[in-house]
């Protein structure tokens, strides 16, 4: 399916939309794109990603971590 089709069928499908609160999260979504269209991030080795495991699995067995509720209070 190409990328018109596409959006005629999302705009179909949006045009039927009766909640008002699902039209507001998506004009938020289309407002505030937290993803950037070009990312300059690049590929990890396996080497690197076996080291940073590693390292993650030492801090978690030393107690070096924060729990779901620490971040999400930390967020509130």
């Amino acid at each position: 399916m190409d990328l018109q089709t596409r959006k005629n069928e999302f705009i179909q499908e949006f045009l039927k939309l009766q909640s008002e609160e699902l039209i507001a999260q998506l004009e938020s979504l289309l407002k505030n794109k937290s993803v950037p269209e070009k990312t300059s991030v690049k590929p990890m080795s396996i080497k690197k990603l076996n080291s940073r495991i590693d390292a993650s699995e030492v801090d978690f067995k030393n107690g070096k971590f924060k729990t779901t509720e620490q971040l999400l209070a930390k967020y509130k």
